[in-house]
């Protein structure tokens, strides 16, 4: 068993790292587990433990997927949270709505589906984990500091493929490893 997902892979500029860094600063008295910036990603399909003679159709449907949709640019902008105000979850980075990332996760899904895997049961809402909240010492200064960066554009990532990762899960945090890529437009 392998546990996988389908993403791509954002490689952060010096503006988004330094944005990260400086939520991780203003933040520090809260208890928040802070994505690595070389595991930041966006993830179009989470499988989870998946039997290795699964591998060969995920691969198949993945590359007819990234096969069908043209490289694009994707827009970073915005910090947000999951959850409520008062009891938030994760915080996250967002993308511009793009008719070319709505096509690719809608045509990844539509692949995957004639592979026997179903679609998620939420709607695909493209964003970036920044960090998962454990802990918040106080609401008030922990929503002013969201918001000061709600409108923030962060960079623009060029997207040119799809990427098959497992994720090994480890006390220190996950370690994701490159299966099979998967060039768009091919």
């Amino acid at each position: 068993m392998k546990r996988l997902f389908a993403a791509i892979k954002i490689e952060p500029s010096a503006e988004f790292s330094n944005l990260a860094a400086q939520l991780s600063r203003e933040l520090r008295h809260d208890r928040i587990n802070w994505v690595e910036l070389k595991n930041i990603h966006l993830t179009l399909k989470f499988f989870g433990e998946t039997e290795e003679a699964q591998i060969p159709d995920i691969r198949k449907a993945l590359s007819n997927a990234a096969g069908l949709c043209q490289p694009f640019t994707l827009r970073i902008s915005r910090t947000g949270i999951f959850g409520s105000r008062y009891e938030p979850r994760v915080i996250w980075f967002g993308l511009d709505a793009s008719p070319q990332m709505s096509e690719l996760a809608r045509l990844t899904m539509e692949e995957l589906s004639k592979a026997g895997w179903e679609a998620d049961r939420q709607n695909f809402v493209p964003h970036l984990t920044i960090g998962r909240i454990k802990e918040i010492k106080d609401k008030e200064l922990f929503q002013q500091v969201i918001d000061k960066y709600r409108n923030a554009r962060i960079q623009d990532q060029a997207v040119g493929e799809i990427i098959l990762f497992e994720s090994i899960l480890k006390p220190q945090g996950p370690t994701y490893i490159k299966l099979a890529t998967f060039p768009l437009g091919t």
